[in-house]
């Protein structure tokens, strides 16, 4: 009972060191949920963590000669970057002034990235086995730059020094043991960090639909791309203890919410 009644407190003995921020507007798509950051850590520390960490990929990259080796798809890349680029405003007016960058590597694997600041990172074999078209390229870039957008670096940061602190204190004020402490590890994993971290996903989901489609890239994409992605990654953990919704949870999120984009995209045509 003790247990307990502490995890119920621990929110507040969390949120202490943590203030709400409202990193970018809600959108068509409507992602309008207050996010909570340590006080201490500013936008503009994790940009440039994440600008440094950024160049060293790319200096190992290019020590390999593994970077930006295949010009025809580093320039698609970039020319849907640009467009995207130019809509993001309608989430954040300063990131149009962000210095946004793209770069391809030669790699298998199914990724891409975006991190704070605008540095996007792109990987050969995620376009290359999954056969994506513009519009479903159009719809990760926009899904990774969407957590750029909403500081979710920032976030994650954040909760895992709030997460750390809070059991912390649990141990202290019970006096737990290895296999006690363990328990309270989880139970703030499990009931904290996991539920946030998938809602990062949707947002970033959300987000970037609605990006693509005052592009001009079509919202349909994102149910096509993630089809594709299913395929391709069988044998998942399940959603509940997972940081990303299942695919097939995913593309029913994304189905119900196109008709809010549809307009967008028929203006932007």
């Amino acid at each position: 009972m003790r247990i307990r009644r502490l995890l119920y407190c621990l929110p507040l003995v969390l949120l202490t060191s943590c203030e709400s921020v409202q990193t970018t507007q809600g959108g068509a798509v409507g992602v309008n949920r207050s996010q909570y950051m340590v006080s201490a850590l500013s936008s503009a520390e994790v940009d440039k963590m994440a600008a440094a960490s950024y160049q060293e990929m790319l200096t190992e990259a290019r020590k390999e000669k593994l970077l930006n080796t295949d010009a025809a798809m580093l320039r698609r890349l970039r020319r849907i970057a640009d467009e995207l680029v130019k809509e993001v405003d309608h989430f954040r007016p300063d990131a149009s002034q962000w210095a946004w960058e793209v770069n391809l590597i030669k790699s298998d694997a199914l990724n891409a990235s975006c991190m704070p600041g605008g540095k996007i990172l792109f990987y050969t074999g995620i376009v290359e086995k999954l056969q994506l078209t513009d519009d479903e390229i159009a719809q990760i870039m926009g899904h990774e730059i969407a957590h750029a957008l909403r500081e979710h670096g920032r976030e994650a940061v954040s909760r895992a020094y709030t997460t750390q602190m809070g059991t912390q204190v649990i141990g202290s004020l019970l006096g737990l043991g290895d296999g006690a402490r363990q328990a309270a590890d989880m139970a703030v994993q499990y009931g904290l960090t996991l539920p946030n971290s998938r809602s990062n996903e949707t947002e970033a989901d959300l987000i970037g639909l609605e990006l693509a489609a005052r592009a001009g890239y079509n919202p349909e994409a994102a149910v096509t791309l993630w089809q594709k992605m299913g395929a391709a990654s069988q044998g998942q953990p399940p959603a509940f203890l997972s940081t990303h919704p299942s695919h097939g949870g995913r593309i029913d999120t994304l189905r119900n919410t196109i008709p809010k984009v549809r307009p967008l995209y028929d203006a932007a045509k």
